[in-house]
């Protein structure tokens, strides 16, 4: 049941400013009226005539305290009225009268404020909570348009403040956004550091979009133009993360008595949530972008209803979580396997080609070349391990990105991790470490250990080890990872975790129980007893070698190389050079 309720003040008693002549300053108390649907408390003031804050009934802060939005003084919506032929005043300054709360069929409530004048002019704000939603319609009708409005046009202000909800506020930072519609293109921008961004098109909404949750103001006509800048405070001690403020402006229809359809949402950057409204809002939760931009299709797709469906269905979002990797896995076996294979068939190669580095230890373009040959004769592609790996790539930044923006995880606990959104900590150390951090998190040690074993036992399975700098390459990105990793949400490096450990049983099933090298010897055999056919540019390539052999030849044959002999041996290597180009 819905529940209403006004601030109990004697305003009877107090005077107030004429309102003949214009719209005035009414001195009267600001009161406040409370209005709550199923998902949300919000408190509206009658001095401006719109929401003061509003509280998230199912969130809670990281300490236990409940999630606030628009709470702080900075919050506001405003525009500028005539209030007097010559005097204009911010609507955030005029009191309104506040009206009687109305309950619709459908269960959905109303609540109107009003300021008027005597010569009948009169703003009307009007809020409609539905039941069960985060979105709030709010409609400004204006009686006497043409005389509230300058060129009929509202030029409105919308500030929002983004306070710390979450854990580690830095992190929230990085999280964090400046969204919008231009025109039929939604786009962001990071809240890094101070900046602004003007729009050349109309907007459908802006929005600022924390870690999980997220304000958004909507014009359902779409505003003509607008611009917003953001604060970010350089001072750690401040109570924001960012503040920022938009101006955005709206043409009016013609007409004495005119209304301006638009929207608020206050609630979680939940796709599924968002998804309902039609509107492009679901963008704001970044499940890609950048390059990896295309990965957002994995994660709507594919990633996000298989996780829903599992979520439904169990009660551990850790085992929802390793579950899904054993999935993802599973899918991704082929491709692990057909990349074990290659290394496999180039392991059995590996004698021919330290017999080939030996001979042709002097000239490594010739040993490249004899390299591709035997690789080719064999029937082994130099890209068969390489082009598996690449192709696991968006499947390892599409998780990278859900992990990180699933808002489900949030405040969920695994083992020794109480928040799954956030990072898992057993040591807070009493100083920070460049690149670590000030705490210990456990599940980035165990993804980093398990990372590290992956790639120890990949060395030991190398065809070619015998570069000095390999011996340091297994520790190099594990570090990189203990840095990374150790501020990431522990839903991500669980995740790792299980990866890494079914990665390094896989390697160990797939190379010594699956993968028969005496089978792959036999093919290599056969193969090698096939007609190998040249393309015509490894014809080409072949007899540029030819040619260059010669010439070595004639040169040595020519008293250690005489000038003229160098001269014909140089212009026929140009000559054959630009052959090859032009070809």
């Amino acid at each position: 049941t819905a529940l209403v309720r006004q601030d109990s003040l004697k305003v009877d008693s107090l005077k107030s400013k004429s309102m003949v002549g214009g719209l005035q300053l009414v001195q009267i108390p600001e009161t406040f009226t409370t209005v709550e649907n199923e998902v949300m408390k919000v408190t509206f003031s009658n001095k401006g005539g719109q929401p003061k804050s509003i509280e998230l009934k199912k969130y809670k802060k990281f300490n236990q305290q409940p999630v606030e939005l628009n709470k702080s003084d900075f919050n506001k919506i405003s525009y500028r009225v005539n209030a007097t032929p010559n005097r204009a005043e911010d609507i955030e300054n005029i009191i309104f009268k506040t009206m009687p709360l109305v309950t619709n069929a459908d269960k959905s409530q109303e609540i109107s404020f009003e300021a008027a004048d005597s010569s009948g002019r009169k703003i009307i704000h009007q809020y409609i909570i539905k039941p069960n939603d985060y979105m709030i319609d709010f409609n400004i009708k204006a009686i006497g348009a043409a005389d509230l409005f300058t060129q009929n046009t509202i030029h409105f202000i919308w500030q929002s403040e983004a306070s710390p909800i979450e854990k580690d506020n830095k992190y929230e930072l990085t999280q964090s956004h400046i969204c919008y519609m231009e025109g039929d293109n939604f786009d962001f921008e990071y809240l890094r550091k101070q900046d602004s961004k003007a729009f050349t098109k109309s907007v459908s909404w802006l929005g600022v979009k924390q870690q999980f949750f997220a304000s958004a103001l909507i014009a359902k006509n779409k505003f003509n133009s607008a611009s917003t800048s953001w604060i970010i405070p350089t001072d750690s001690s401040n109570h924001y993360l960012a503040r920022v403020t938009s101006m955005a402006q709206y043409n009016l229809p013609l007409g004495n008595s005119v209304t301006v359809p638009m929207e608020l949402y206050y609630g979680p950057s939940d796709y599924n949530i968002l998804k309902q409204y039609n509107n492009g809002l679901e963008y704001i939760v970044p499940y890609g972008s950048g390059i990896f931009s295309f990965v957002k299709y994995i994660n709507r797709y594919f990633l996000l209803p298989v996780f829903d469906f599992l979520q439904r269905n169990i009660a551990s979002m850790g085992i929802v979580i390793l579950l899904l990797t054993l999935l993802i896995r599973l899918i991704t076996s082929p491709i692990l396997y057909k990349s074990y294979l290659s290394g496999a068939k180039m392991k059995v190669l590996k004698p021919e080609v330290d017999a080939l580095r030996a001979k042709y230890k002097d000239d490594q373009q010739a040993f490249g070349m004899e390299q591709m040959k035997l690789w080719k004769s064999a029937g082994v592609s130099p890209l068969g391990g390489c082009l598996p790996a690449l192709l696991q790539i968006p499947i390892f930044m599409s998780l990278y990105y859900f992990f990180q923006s699933n808002i489900d995880l949030r405040g969920k606990s695994f083992l020794w991790a109480k928040d799954l959104a956030a990072y898992d900590s057993i040591y807070k150390i009493p100083f920070e470490i460049p690149f670590y951090g000030d705490h210990v998190s456990l599940f980035t040690l165990t993804a980093v250990i398990t990372s590290l074993l992956i790639s120890l036992y990949s060395m030991n399975n190398m065809q070619d080890n015998s570069n000095p700098l390999m011996k340091y390459m297994p520790y190099i990105f594990p570090v990189l990872l203990l840095g990374v990793f150790n501020k990431l949400p522990s839903a991500l490096t669980w995740y790792y975790t299980v990866s890494n450990t079914i990665t390094l049983i896989l390697q160990i099933v797939i190379q010594k129980y699956i993968i028969d090298h005496d089978k792959i010897m036999a093919q290599i055999t056969e193969n090698r007893k096939r007609p190998v056919k040249k393309s015509k540019m490894q014809e080409r390539i072949d007899a540029m070698q030819e040619s260059q052999r010669k010439l070595k030849e004639l040169n040595k044959k020519g008293n250690g190389g005489s000038g003229n002999l160098d001269k014909l041996a140089k212009k026929m290597e140009e000559t054959e050079n630009r052959r090859m180009v032009l070809v």
